[in-house]
Order: C-alpha cells, then structure tokens, then sequence
C-alpha cells in the first residue's frame, strides 16, 4: 500500500465560519438565500454557525488528536473578494493563513476547496451567477489570487465542490441557493461551471504553482436491479448523467454522449479551444459519495417516489426507474447505507478513467439524535465509518483501485444547508449555543480506523 494514502476529513467554509459579516467579508448567495424566509428548516442560518473564524486553533487540535493527515476545507470566496470581481480584502487572506499555518503546525496537510457553493451576492445579482460566462472569469481571477497567497504552503488544490448540487439543486430545482426553477438552466450552469474550472487549472499550471489540482464530483452507485440489457444500461446511463456530465469533460473535453444524444439543443457546446482547454484539466478525481440505488428502465414494485430525487441530472431527462432494498439501513437523511455500493462506485470510476488517481473527498452520514448524551454514542455512524471504509480498502487492496484518500464527512456537526441544524453529519458533537465540541463514539472509531491503517503502511 502507498505511504502517501492521505486519512482526513472534510468542512465547508459557510457551514462551519460564522462571522459572515466580520472583517471585511462580503455577502454571498448562501447569506442572502439563509435569510429569505422559508428556505431553510426553523429558519436557520450560517451567521454564526460553529464559529470555526475564531475557534479554529480549537478545532485543528482535535484534527491532531484525531490522528488524521489531512484536511480539507474551503475558502469563502467573498472573504477573499467581498464582491467577487473588486478589491481583495486583505483579512480574508490573513484568516486563511493562519488556519493552514495552524495545520501545518500539526502536521495536517491541507486541501483546499476553491468554491462549495458560496458564489459571491453581487456575481448572482449582476450576472445571473453561473449562467454567465463572466462569473467564469472572476473565478479565473479569485483562483489565482488564492494560488499566489497560499500556493507555497498548500499543494492539494480542488477547484469545485459537487457541480450536480449547484447546477441542478441551485438551477434546477430550486432547493438551493440561487433558488432557480428551470429545466435547461442547470445544463448552461454546469457548463460555465466547468469552463471556469478549465480557467483556474490553466492559471495554476501556467503559473508553475507546485502541487496538484483537480475537482471534486458526487455520485451515488446504481446497480441494475435485473442483469437485463435493459436495466444494465439505466444504470450506466444514470451515472453518466450524474457523474460523467462534470468529469468526462474535464477528462476527454466533452459531455457523454448520451447526453448529447438525449438532450440535443439543451446541453451546449464546447468551442475546440474549449475542449483543449478542459481536456486533462484535471491530475486527480474527487469523489463525495453517500448512497446507492437499484436503476431499472422501466418502474418496479419498489420504486420509491423520493428514489426520483436521487437522479444525478434532471430527472425527467434521464428514463431511469430508482429503487431501493427494504432491507438497507437508512440515515436521519433517509440515504442508503450500502457499502458494497461504495466499492462498485470506485471500481467504475477507475474503468472509465483509467488510471487517474482517486480521492473520496467526502464520505459520511447523519444520525438522528434528541439530546447531547444520545448524539455522542453514535454507534450507528461508527459502523458505517467501518463498512464504508472496509469497502474503500478493499477497492483499493484488492481490486487495483488508484484510491489516494479518503475524508470523513464531517469533522463537526454544522450547518447542514436546506436542513439547518437538524441533520448531524460531524463526529464531534457541537452544542451551537455554547460552542462546546465534544467528540462522538464514531470520531474514537474513526481514529482506530486511522491508526490501524497507517500502521500498516
């Protein structure tokens, strides 16, 4: 086994920072769309959320105890930028500073996020966000302000966090911030999405930045529910709708074609410089992953209405039927647990692309709890911490499968989006009053599984 497989986990910076308007920062879409009533559960917000702004010595101190390598964050990008295109606020890039040379301090190797889904407000009001092509180029330019302050401490770069979300939760359906309804929007999204990725690898590699950089896609399994030609192709054709949409082109410079076949008109084109431009735009592939599906062509006796949620893509683009086992165990978020699923995931991943190097860049589960004492014996996230990445060695030992990493979601309970502070994802139990941090059964398991692989390393 490598010596280099990197054990950490993962946050994101409007679910952990709070200080959303300190020192500088400005507003982004998360802010505005937090505060807009009835979008978020209880009408929660990120304004305070952890408070990882003023407490992040605390928590990079339990990264140490944890034993992990690594950590993955990701930086606001409008407290770098505070209306993502003018001046750079100086305080944003000293608060990031400081947390990486904490890290480093400790021994933590950072990777860092460019963009989890906090597009500065004023690129959303003036340019519609990602369905503009400007925002492309503001990107451009925040990436390379960030590779020239922190690009000689840190070498593990992801340009984006889960394109599907922002493109078909965010344009799509509406669940997210921006809050747009459309059927067509989330492909034009996606697309400038994926164009300002190929503009920020082109600065880093062009500036001679050391290190590596990437992007970080989610995707569920789905296992055909029959061996029929039929269901073996829903099945195929749900991933790549899901998955090979956001990496076939930053791999091979263009969508899969089924999608163009499918779609037609609605999925744009890339010019032949921005095919080059996108091709191999990428030195690692990042995978969240968090449940799995049977697919089938047609509806079986076991689909489940919320199955359809589920479709990567738009749903009604895809024809494909999502079911699930009644025996599979369930989240507080009602996701699958099926780590086999995890271990197909990756092993499809690595036919279809080769040999590119793998990181799960966020793996985990939420777990209901009604009180402090229940959310800390949280035996049920320890065992999945355990078979998910029982699994992941096994693709990795056994299979053949190029796996370099693997980041628990989440350090600490947060701000979970749609859902507020009723979904639980950390392993380390938050009390957002008093801010306390208090380590759950499965942040003790996950440190045993931690220790007992880089032993053996």
């Amino acid at each position: 086994m490598s010596t280099e497989f990197h054990w950490g986990t993962a946050t994101a910076s409007y679910q952990i920072e709070g200080a959303w308007l300190k020192d500088g920062k400005g507003l982004s879409i998360w802010d505005a769309f937090s505060h807009t009533p009835g979008k978020i559960h209880k009408g929660d917000t990120g304004d305070t959320a952890c408070d990882h702004y003023h407490l992040y010595e605390k928590d990079v101190e339990m990264m140490a105890e944890l034993g992990i390598t690594s950590y993955r964050f990701s930086i606001a990008w409008s407290r770098i930028i505070p209306d993502g295109k003018g001046e750079i606020n100086p305080e944003g890039i000293a608060f990031y500073n400081r947390l990486i040379d904490c890290l480093l301090a400790k021994g933590i190797t950072p990777f860092v996020t460019l963009y989890h889904w906090d597009l500065p407000l004023t690129l959303q009001l003036e340019n519609d966000g990602w369905l503009s092509e400007q925002t492309s180029e503001h990107f451009r330019r925040y990436a390379k302000t960030c590779f020239d302050a922190f690009g000689d401490r840190v070498q593990h770069w992801i340009t984006f966090n889960e394109n599907w979300c922002t493109a078909v939760l965010g344009y799509g359906t509406g669940n997210f911030a921006p809050g747009r309804k459309s059927n067509d929007e989330p492909y034009i999204a996606a697309h400038n999405l994926l164009l300002a990725h190929g503009m920020a690898v082109q600065e880093f590699r062009e500036g001679g930045y050391p290190g590596q950089i990437g992007i970080s896609n989610n995707c569920d399994w789905r296992e055909p529910l029959t061996d029929s030609k039929e269901d073996r192709n829903a099945a195929q054709e749900s991933i790549e709708f899901f998955f090979a949409w956001l990496t076939d082109p930053v791999i091979f410079g263009d969508y899969p074609a089924i999608m163009r076949e499918r779609l037609g008109d609605r999925l744009p084109t890339f010019t032949q410089s921005q095919k080059a431009l996108l091709k191999g735009s990428t030195d690692f592939i990042g995978l969240n992953h968090y449940t799995t599906h049977y697919a089938s062509r047609t509806p079986s006796e076991e689909s489940s209405v919320d199955a359809k949620d589920g479709n990567g893509g738009m749903s009604d683009d895809q024809q494909v039927s999502l079911s699930s086992d009644p025996d599979w165990q369930r989240t507080s978020m009602g996701w699958y647990v099926v780590p086999w699923g995890f271990r197909k995931m990756l092993n499809w991943i690595h036919d279809r692309y080769a040999n590119y190097p793998i990181y799960v860049t966020e793996n985990g589960c939420s777990v209901e709890a009604d009180s402090r004492e229940a959310a800390v014996d949280d035996e049920f996230r320890a065992n999945f911490l355990r078979g998910y990445t029982d699994a992941l060695k096994q693709a990795r030992d056994v299979d053949g499968v190029p796996v370099r990493g693997y980041f628990c979601w989440s350090l600490m309970d947060n701000f979970e989006w749609t859902r507020g502070y009723d979904m639980r994802f950390g392993i380390v139990y938050v009390d957002f009053e008093s801010m306390e941090r208090t380590p759950k059964a499965s942040y003790h398991a996950y440190r045993e599984i931690v220790a007992a692989d880089r032993a053996i390393s």
